[in-house]
C-alpha cells in the first residue's frame, strides 16, 4: 500500500507516518530505489500496534521500541493493565462505527498533539468539504470527547479544549468570498449564558464559503445587545444556539422574532431560526423555526435568503443539500 492509503487506514497524516520513520525507524521494510516507498501488510501491523500502543498512553518512542521488537500483528509487546475497552485502549473515546479519520483525530487529541490534530482537519476540510467534514468526522469526534467527559470526572477537559480550539482555528482559516453587495446579512450568535460556539462557528464558515452575508457574534452575547445587533445589520434570518435548556430563553427568542426596523408601512422582521439541543421542539412564535444541522440548516437559510442581484428565483444558483 502507499503511505497515503495506509494513513487513511490507520486514521493519520502521511507527515505522522514519515515523522515516525525519521525519527523512530519505523518504516517500510523494503524499498526499491527509484520507486515510491510501499507498506506491506507486516508493515501496516506494526503502525496499527504502534498507534494502540500511543493511544493507550505510551511515548511514541517507546510504542515504536515495542511495535519494531514484537512479531508483526502482536498485541502483547507492552503490559496492559487489563482488555481494553474500546477500540484503541482504555484511554481511547467510545467513537463507535465511524471513519478512520474519526480515530486518528481522537487518537491525536488523547495524545495531545496539536500539530497533528491541526493537519488531520486541514486534511479532511480539503479533501471533503466543511459540511461533510463536520458531519462525518469533527462532530462525532465532539460528541465522543463530551461523552467520555461525562464518564471520567474531570479528566478528558484539556482533550476537549484542545480539540475545540483546533476546529475553532481551523474554521477561521476559510476565506469567505466577497459579500453582495446592499444584502441583508445573516445574524448568528449564543443565547447569554451559553459558551459553546462551535456548532454556529461552522455554519458561518460554510455561509462565507457560499458568499452568504453572515454576522457572527460568538458566544453568550447578552440580551440588550442582540436586541441592537438585530436593529443595527437588519438581517433577514437570526440564528439562535442553545447547548442546554438550562441557557434556551423562549422568552428572548419571542422578543427577537417581534423586531421590526424599516419605514412605517413597511416594516420588517427577521426569521428566527433556533439551533442547539436545548430548544424544545415547540416554536415560541410565527416566522420561527428550527434548525436540526448543519447541511439541513444551510438549506433552511438559503430558502430565505433574498434573491442575488441580476438573478431571480430561476436564475439563482442551485445547490446540492441532501437530506
Amino acid at each position: 500500500m502507499s503511505t497515503g492509503a495506509v494513513a487513511r487506514r490507520l486514521g493519520v497524516s502521511p507527515t505522522t507516518l514519515r515523522s515516525w520513520e525519521r525519527r523512530y525507524a519505523i518504516g517500510p521494510a523494503r524499498r526499491e530505489p527509484g520507486r515510491h516507498r510501499r507498506w506491506t501488510p507486516g508493515d501496516i501491523a506494526r503502525l496499527e500496534l504502534m498507534c494502540r500502543l500511543t493511544a493507550d498512553g505510551v511515548p511514541p518512542a517507546e510504542a515504536a521500541r515495542a511495535a519494531l521488537g514484537g512479531a508483526p500483528g502482536a498485541r502483547g509487546a507492552v503490559a496492559s493493565p487489563g482488555p481494553p475497552t474500546s477500540p484503541g485502549g482504555p484511554d481511547a473515546l467510545p467513537l463507535g462505527a465511524v471513519r478512520p479519520e474519526c480515530r486518528g483525530l481522537s487518537r491525536a487529541a488523547v495524545r495531545l498533539d496539536a500539530p497533528t490534530v491541526a493537519e488531520l482537519l486541514e486534511g479532511v476540510l480539503a479533501e471533503d468539504g466543511l459540511v461533510t467534514a463536520w458531519e462525518e468526522v469533527i462532530a462525532p469526534t465532539l460528541h465522543a470527547v463530551g461523552r467520555k467527559w461525562a464518564t471520567a470526572g474531570e479528566r478528558y477537559v484539556e482533550v476537549e479544549h484542545l480539540l475545540s480550539w483546533q476546529i475553532s482555528a481551523a474554521l477561521h482559516r476559510i476565506r469567505p468570498l466577497p459579500e453582495p453587495p446592499r444584502s441583508p446579512p445573516v445574524l448568528l450568535a449564543c443565547v447569554p449564558g451559553e459558551q459553546h460556539s462551535l456548532p454556529i462557528e461552522a455554519l458561518t464558515a460554510v455561509l462565507g464559503q457560499r458568499g452568504v452575508p453572515a454576522r457572527m457574534f460568538g458566544a453568550a452575547l447578552p440580551a440588550e445587545a442582540l436586541h441592537d445587533a438585530v436593529r443595527r445589520t437588519g438581517p433577514h434570518s437570526v440564528v439562535l444556539w442553545a447547548q442546554s435548556r438550562t441557557t434556551a430563553d423562549p422568552a428572548l427568542a419571542r422578543s427577537v422574532a417581534g423586531i421590526e426596523w424599516g419605514l412605517r408601512g413597511a416594516r420588517t422582521r427577521p426569521a428566527l431560526l433556533l439551533a442547539g439541543p436545548g430548544w424544545g421542539a415547540d416554536v415560541p412564535g410565527p416566522r420561527t423555526e428550527r434548525l436540526y444541522g448543519l447541511r439541513s440548516g444551510l438549506a433552511v437559510i438559503e430558502s430565505l435568503a433574498p434573491p442575488r442581484a441580476g438573478t431571480g428565483a430561476a436564475g439563482a444558483e442551485p445547490f446540492a443539500y441532501g437530506s
